[in-house]
């Protein structure tokens, strides 16, 4: 029997009509925290590898949204969802001291408008009716997706398109129709089919994003609030 089946014989003995051995249990449980980490370390070790160039990339292009008094928006469904009201808090209330807020807004965040659009019309539409309604040219649009299919995020990647934004997208797996369908500028793919090593690296994604766009904005600093108030002509960022 291999290792692999008998850490499954231990963790459940009554598939194979036995009774449960604690002590074997105990050191299966172990093995496996073992194991999750060691391959959560290894999955990021290589996306960041093989990806740092397209993160400074997609960096740079949320850097000139706020250059040119934009703003990003976010979205996702289920969990990410929730690493999509993460990108934006990160965004709003900077916790390193010194850095600026900057205007970013999660669209899954409306309960109401969400609740609205889905019964009326349809889920596929509950981001393409707040872009209508708030997106301009020159916003940026994030989307979170550990398969790349989700068909309301893409639906909105059209409508972000026609409206001028620049477009991101943070997905799994193969990429799925979000990579394929040429409508996200910046797309960053985690190569596993584990749903929780995806979402593990798409946070470490975000924070390391939110850091670098504070880097390339270090020269605005002081003024970039007031410049958001005030929506002043564009810059231009160096690269």
């Amino acid at each position: 029997m291999s290792d692999t089946a008998t850490q499954l014989k231990a963790l459940y003995p009554f598939l194979h009509g036995e009774k449960k051995n604690r002590a074997a249990e105990q050191d299966a449980l172990l093995e496996s925290v073992r194991q999750k980490a060691n391959h959560s370390v290894s999955v990021k070790q290589h996306f960041f590898t093989d990806n740092a160039e397209t993160i400074v990339a997609a960096a740079q292009a949320i850097a000139q949204v706020y250059l040119n008094h934009g703003r990003m928006l976010s979205m996702g469904n289920g969990g990410s969802s929730c690493d999509a009201s993460h990108f934006a808090v990160e965004f709003q209330h900077p916790v390193t001291a010194g850095r600026p807020a900057l205007p970013a807004f999660n669209l899954v965040m409306d309960t109401a408008m969400l609740s609205a659009v889905g019964n009326d019309v349809g889920m596929q539409h509950i981001f393409v009716r707040q872009l209508e309604a708030h997106a301009s040219k020159g916003d940026g649009l994030i989307g979170f997706s550990t398969s790349g299919n989700s068909a309301n995020l893409l639906a909105a990647y059209r409508k972000a398109k026609d409206r001028g934004l620049v477009t991101l997208g943070l997905a799994g797996s193969d990429g799925g129709d979000m990579l394929s369908s040429g409508l996200v500028d910046h797309c960053l793919v985690v190569p596993t089919d584990s749903i929780h090593r995806v979402q593990e690296v798409h946070v470490a994604t975000y924070h390391i994003l939110w850091d670098l766009v504070h880097t390339l904005l270090a020269d605005q600093r002081g003024n970039l609030a007031s410049d958001h108030q005030h929506r002043e002509g564009p810059h231009e960022i160096c690269r």
